[in-house]
């Protein structure tokens, strides 16, 4: 099964990986695993402001900070993962890359929102929930 697990360096991603390392089912080298984190695109007047390799300095910082721990956390535990990082709306984001790498599940945490948080706030994973055909694993 190919997994795409959907991080933001968060508490709630900690919990997301310590439910995958403690399901069997959910962890092993049958499995094919993707990490993914999606940086919103800064404001078009900032990148203006501080220059291209500012912004991409910034980005690169900000993803080896989310994605670098979520690497070293799995491969201690005998799992290989891809890294994969994209810049732009996040719930989109994931979603095409579900979509494009045919992934069979992803896996997110989510922080719990009632029903009237996400309609008043929305979330990422009810975003990408509404958005996607394939299935999601939300870890609260």
């Amino acid at each position: 099964m190919k997994i795409l697990l959907s991080v933001d360096g968060s508490p709630y991603t900690q919990k997301m990986l310590a439910y995958l390392t403690s399901h069997q089912e959910l962890l092993g080298t049958h499995h094919e695993y993707t990490a993914i984190t999606v940086q919103p695109l800064l404001p078009a007047r900032a990148r203006a402001a501080v220059g291209k390799e500012v912004v991409e300095q910034y980005y690169d910082e900000e993803i080896a900070k989310i994605l670098d721990p979520v690497r070293d956390f799995l491969t201690a535990r005998g799992v290989q993962v891809q890294c994969v990082s994209k810049v732009g709306p996040i719930a989109d984001s994931i979603i095409q890359e579900a979509q494009n790498g045919k992934f069979d599940l992803i896996m997110m945490g989510t922080h719990g929102h009632g029903a009237l948080g996400r309609l008043v706030m929305g979330s990422v994973s009810s975003q990408v929930l509404a958005g996607c055909t394939i299935p999601v694993l939300l870890v609260r």
